[in-house]
């Protein structure tokens, strides 16, 4: 097997192995129907559109499971690449560990780490605490763009093995 086509079949098992993780914390959204809001929302809570239907973790894990679908389209398109393509390809494993880490950290930040910024600022998501609402909001943009640096990584990466150059 080439080296592009085991890069691809690493990205394929770790997008689906996500997609699965991020299937299985959706059940955390399911939990919070059926149990309800751990604090009163209110009428700001009604009105307020940022709080993605009524659940803390939506963000998360719809995150997750874009990103892990995501991976398994990368790696489908590196087994391809493997085959197509006779020049050895230049890749590392850096955009993977990249990928990797982004969609782990999105589920620990803005899953976990929910309850982490409660504890700091409570009712922090069901009322208006800027500060808390701000710094959960932030760890999940740094963590998400660690994904994106790992898929701007691939984009170079196979622009430069693809181009008419190469």
């Amino acid at each position: 097997m080439t080296e592009t086509a085991q890069i691809g079949v690493r990205f394929i098992r770790w997008g689906l192995g996500l997609l699965v993780f991020g299937i299985f914390i959706g059940f955390g959204i399911i939990g919070h129907y059926i149990v309800g809001a751990q604090y009163d929302t209110g009428e700001m809570f009604m009105k307020n559109v940022t709080l993605w239907f009524a659940c803390p973790w939506t963000l998360s894990v719809y995150a997750v499971q874009a990103g892990a679908l995501g991976m398994v389209v990368i790696g489908t398109m590196f087994l391809a690449l493997g085959r197509v393509v006779t020049a050895p390809l230049d890749l590392s494993a850096t955009s993977l560990w990249l990928c990797v880490t982004g969609l782990i950290a999105v589920f620990l930040t803005g899953y976990v780490g929910y309850f982490v910024v409660d504890r700091i600022w409570p009712t922090f998501y069901y009322s208006p605490v800027p500060a808390g609402k701000n710094a959960w909001l932030m760890a999940q943009a740094l963590s998400v763009a660690l994904y994106w640096l790992g898929v701007i990584k691939i984009l170079f990466d196979v622009r430069k093995v693809t181009s008419p150059a190469a």
